[in-house]
């Protein structure tokens, strides 16, 4: 979910601008602004009147024209909405990081609930709820037919509370029951460990007001205590969040230069975002991690450092989601989200309904190390040679411990950042060693 958060714009429909628009214009360049549709007015009205007269259940005006609000919005495109005051509340909260419910960012398609992506340690990624998958029943209620907002406040309540979700996933014949007990959630936005010593791995959940800050403080720490040679950036299974945010953790890696732009009908719409010279990590090699569940803002990191070729992008294609939403205030307390713009890989590329292309493809798999039977190694022989160095002797068992501590764990949990690591591995010995730009000689 990427957004631009206005603090405030008033809206409204001047009829003395369509009346204008009757006049003939002065010149072929100019543009009119469109007739207000009367007759399609009229048609509205009348329906109006016969659903507030007829219907089953009285219902007042305030709440039939919500009802009207909503529907525009919901038949634009999946991520233009109406935000009560709930749910106004509820994105101002998301983007700072705390927010009750599942833990679970998801959109509609064909006419169910699909799943973007679970964030980190909540409890729909410890239930085991993945990307791709589509929730069509909540306890005893099926979703088709219901708003995704109707579907998310179903999947919101007290911390503690338990809810089902019958969800279908590709792969599987039959739909299957999930049980979550609700919590509050509290989003880390960044996590960051290093590996092998050298390697920093950084691991963005989402975009929120401060992750380029947590980010560049994980880089600066991580350098001050380790002599790192590379980084991995970890943006599977993230929805995005703050436009600014995925600028400034593209900022960091960056020299300088484009790292997107958007385009839409409204000047304002238009925008250049741009990094400041100074890469922090000076140049470290870099590998960057994306899947199905990387989305929005995350697509806009992996796209800027894709084309400046700052990084090599590994993992599977993207989400798709180029669009930017713009929060607009309605009242002090209601607002609705509208698509307002597209977004550009500083190359010229819209990632709508495309995604990012890994530059390296690894899709997600259990790997088991196949262990042949124990070999006898030289060391093992009786009268061998000692090592000319002084070098402790390395046996089968001592191999074996070694492959147990140093792979076996990584490869066998999370193939693709074993992938990734030894990539990265690959890219500072090329770096270090000049071998990237050796020529070969011809005798």
């Amino acid at each position: 979910m990427l957004l631009r958060l206005i603090p405030s714009i008033a809206l409204a429909l001047s009829f003395s601008a369509a009346m204008a628009a009757q006049e003939p214009a002065t010149g072929p360049a100019e543009k009119t602004v469109s007739v207000l549709p009367l007759e399609d007015l009229r048609v509205f009205t009348k329906a109006y009147e016969h659903i507030r007269s007829s219907y089953i259940h009285e219902i007042d005006d305030k709440k039939l024209l919500e009802y009207a609000i909503r529907g525009m919005l919901d038949q634009l495109d999946p991520h233009s909405s109406y935000l009560d005051a709930s749910s106004f509340d509820d994105l101002q909260v998301h983007t700072t990081g705390e927010f009750g419910g599942l833990g679970i960012e998801v959109g509609m398609e064909d006419g169910f609930v699909k799943v973007i992506s679970p964030i980190d340690d909540t409890p729909a990624q410890r239930a085991g709820i993945e990307a791709g998958d589509f929730i069509i029943k909540i306890d005893d209620t099926t979703l088709k037919g219901l708003s995704l907002n109707d579907a998310v406040a179903r999947m919101r309540g007290p911390k503690g509370s338990k809810i089902v979700l019958t969800i279908v996933r590709e792969g599987r014949d039959q739909p299957f029951d999930v049980t979550l007990v609700r919590d509050t959630i509290k989003v880390r936005s960044v996590r960051s460990e290093v590996l092998d010593k050298s390697f920093l791995y950084l691991r963005i959940a989402q975009f929120q007001m401060n992750t380029g800050s947590d980010v560049t403080k994980a880089i600066t720490d991580a350098m001050k205590k380790h002599t790192l040679k590379g980084v991995i950036l970890d943006l599977r299974n993230n929805p995005g969040g703050v436009l600014q945010a995925s600028v400034e953790v593209a900022d960091a890696f960056l020299d300088g230069g484009k790292v997107v732009y958007t385009e839409g009908r409204m000047p304002h719409a238009n925008l250049n975002y741009e990094a400041e010279p100074g890469d922090i990590t000076q140049g470290l090699p870099l590998v960057v991690l994306i899947n199905e569940g990387s989305a929005s803002a995350s697509e806009i990191v992996a796209g800027a450092l894709q084309d400046h070729r700052r990084a090599l992008v590994m993992g599977t294609r993207s989400f798709g989601k180029g669009s930017v939403q713009t929060v607009i205030p309605i009242t002090d307390d209601k607002a609705v989200k509208l698509t307002t713009a597209l977004y550009f890989t500083p190359g010229g590329r819209s990632i709508q309904a495309q995604g990012i292309e890994p530059d390296i493809v690894i899709e997600r798999a259990s790997l088991t190390a196949l262990q042949g039977r124990t070999r006898i190694t030289e060391a093992q022989l009786a009268g061998h040679l000692n090592n000319a160095n002084g070098g402790k002797d390395i046996k089968s068992q001592e191999r074996a411990q070694e492959r147990d501590s140093q792979t076996a764990d990584l490869q066998s949990r999370d193939n693709q950042l074993y992938e990734a690591l030894n990539m990265l591995k690959g890219l500072t010995f090329f770096k270090a060693s000049g071998a990237a730009n050796a020529v070969p000689q011809t005798p």
